[in-house]
């Protein structure tokens, strides 16, 4: 008996979007944080709510670092958009110079931030203003570390000679996406933390 068989070894062993398990694990942990992120802010607004005055003895963290840290983030968009299409475009060469300057996007933020936390008006324990503010700044500043974290040891990755197997670049690109969420997640903690407390003064 004749067994005719498919050859599939032609195929790829990966894929990019939502034909990824990776990509479907990714947006999973994503709707997660998103939710631990939008149940902070509501802790915030409601503690606003129950305060006869806001913020409570202190003033509102400086508007300067909220501010460089939004230019930061949003200037990084460019670069780990141009990186998460090279790497669907299986360019390694330009993955790697991706991979760098997003990473140094990320330390650059990192930096800003740790010169935040000396800057603060109130402690995390001082009282429930000053938690708050520490606890949301604390969750973002989390997962800038986690995602540049990353991000460099992928740079390290495309930078150490050998062969590499196609599903590192779906790595890169849902990297690229997640950090996508880092940014847009810190928008509505800058409202809330820098602009509504001026803007209601």
């Amino acid at each position: 008996m004749n067994h005719r068989s498919l050859d599939v070894s032609g195929l790829p062993s990966y894929k990019f979007g939502h034909a990824s398990l990776m990509w479907w694990g990714l947006m999973g942990l994503i709707a997660i944080e998103g939710m631990a992120f939008a149940l902070s802010v509501g802790m915030y607004l409601y503690l606003w709510s129950q305060a006869q005055q806001w913020p409570l003895s202190a003033a509102p963290p400086d508007l300067r670092w909220g501010t460089l840290n939004v230019l930061i983030l949003l200037a990084s968009v460019y670069p780990n958009h141009w990186t998460k299409r090279v790497a669907e475009d299986g360019d390694e060469a330009k993955m790697g110079t991706g991979l760098v300057v997003c990473s140094l996007f990320g330390v650059a933020l990192i930096g800003v931030r740790a010169l935040e936390f000396t800057t603060l008006n109130c402690r995390w324990d001082s009282n429930a203003y000053g938690s708050i503010v520490w606890l949301l700044l604390g969750l973002h500043t989390t997962h800038v570390v986690t995602d540049v974290y990353d991000t460099v040891v992928l740079a390290v990755l495309f930078f150490t000679p050998g062969p590499r197997e196609g599903r590192r670049h779906v790595d890169v690109s849902e990297n690229a996406m997640y950090w996508y969420f880092v940014v847009w997640t810190w928008l509505p903690i800058y409202a809330v933390l820098y602009l509504m407390p001026r803007l209601t003064s």
